[in-house]
């Protein structure tokens, strides 16, 4: 089974899929040096459209900043805009008949009927919520309430550079961000830089999905 990664990154989402039992070819308008698996620069809608034919699945990851919380300053003022290209990903995606698809994103992004993932749910050091909108039945793992706190050493935010943590214009600094190292690890990606894994998602995620996506397809071939 062959599963379409765009807007790839630097692959957390690939490499769930691949554990899932997918072969992964991703998509980025920027270089990926570091993806796992076989990579193409190139306009995602545009690859799409020319070869969706090629495969079996399509997982999306459209950019998040017009939604994100880091980012909400900067949208109330005007001083920085982002599209929104969720709409014209999911009518795209609906375009395309008998394919299953996912479309991954942050809490605030407007996706439809979406679930939500926690790293708590799969034992990870980062709570990292994101949801997931699926044109076939997705389910999640009950989220249990969060014991513990970003920065007391079992959970990291994995954002922005490590060190101590500035949090709107506060240095707290009873928290730390904690290494590069201990990013990979709360995350479960040993192949990113920092930059990287800020952006990206844990594997087990997309894992969790994937497993899911499989099933499915074994019932509608």
């Amino acid at each position: 089974m062959r599963l379409l990664d765009l807007f790839c990154g630097a692959g957390g989402a690939a490499m769930g899929y691949h554990r899932a039992g997918f072969e992964v070819v991703g998509v980025d308008i920027n270089p990926q040096k570091r993806y796992p698996f076989e990579f193409h620069q190139a306009d995602a809608f545009q690859y799409l459209w020319d070869h969706c034919g090629e495969f079996d699945a399509i997982h999306a990851s459209p950019p998040c900043q017009a939604f994100t919380l880091a980012n909400h300053k900067d949208r109330e003022t005007g001083r920085v805009t982002h599209n929104n290209m969720i709409p014209d990903c999911r009518r795209l995606l609906c375009n395309i008949r008998r394919m299953p698809w996912v479309i991954e994103n942050v809490p605030q992004a407007p996706l439809i009927g979406a679930v939500t993932l926690c790293g708590t749910m799969f034992g990870l050091g980062v709570f990292r919520h994101r949801k997931f909108e699926a044109n076939f039945p997705l389910v999640a793992p009950a989220h249990k309430k969060h014991i513990g706190r970003i920065g007391d050493g079992r959970f990291f935010s994995v954002a922005g550079g490590a060190g101590r943590w500035k949090s709107w214009g506060t240095v707290k600094k009873d928290i730390t961000k904690g290494t590069i190292a201990d990013w990979k690890n709360a995350m479960g990606i040993d192949w990113m830089v920092g930059k990287e894994i800020t952006q990206a998602i844990p594997p087990a995620y997309t894992e969790f999905i994937g497993k899911q996506l499989v099933e499915h397809l074994k019932e509608c071939p």
